[in-house]
C-alpha cells in the first residue's frame, strides 16, 4: 500500500496521471471516498493523462460515462445510487471494459469484489480545499506485476 499526500489539485491530477501511465485494456481501477473527497477530480486527472480531451464529469444520475482516449475508452462509472450487487451486476461493467477499455468506479469499494483484479484508490479530505491524503493498494497478479513501477511513480508524494 502507498499513502501519498496531495496539496493541491495539480497534485490530485499528477498521481492520477502516474496510474494512467500504468493501466491497460481491461483495467478496473475503483474509486473511494466520503463525498466530496476528491473522487471526480481525480478522474479528471486520470482521463486527461489518457487523452480524453472533454469535460468529465461525475456520472452519477447516468451511472456510466464513456470518453474515448486514443486507443482505449474510459469507462467512468458511479455506482453510488445503487443498492444491491444485483444492479451493479446488471450494469456489465467488466464485460463492457473487456474490449478495449479502462474502467474507473467512484464508489467501487462496496462491491470490489465483484471486479477480480483491480487497483483501490481511496481519497481522504485534507485540511484544505483541494488537500487530499490518497491511498493505493494493488489487488490481484496482474496489478502486482506492475507495482514497482507505480510505487516509483508516485515516490514524490509518498507521506
Amino acid at each position: 500500500m502507498l499513502t501519498m499526500h496531495a496539496t493541491c489539485l495539480a497534485d490530485t491530477h499528477a498521481i492520477a496521471a502516474a496510474l494512467a501511465a500504468v493501466v491497460r485494456s481491461g483495467d478496473v481501477v475503483v474509486l473511494a471516498g466520503e463525498m466530496g473527497s476528491g473522487k471526480t477530480a481525480f478522474a479528471q486527472g486520470f482521463g486527461a493523462a489518457l487523452g480524453v480531451d472533454e469535460p468529465i464529469t461525475s456520472p452519477t444520475f447516468n451511472l456510466v460515462h464513456n470518453h474515448r482516449a486514443g486507443k482505449l475508452t474510459l469507462l467512468h462509472a458511479d455506482i453510488y445510487r445503487l443498492g444491491t450487487q444485483h444492479e451493479v451486476a446488471d450494469l456489465a461493467l467488466t464485460e463492457m471494459v473487456e474490449a478495449d477499455g479502462v474502467l474507473l468506479v467512484e464508489w467501487g469499494d462496496v462491491v470490489a469484489s465483484m471486479f477480480g483484479d483491480h487497483l483501490l484508490v481511496r481519497l481522504e479530505p485534507g485540511d484544505g480545499d483541494d488537500e487530499r491524503r490518497v491511498t493505493v493498494s494493488a489487488v490481484g497478479r496482474s496489478w502486482a506485476a506492475r507495482w514497482e513501477r507505480i510505487s516509483a511513480s508516485l515516490a514524490r508524494f509518498a507521506c
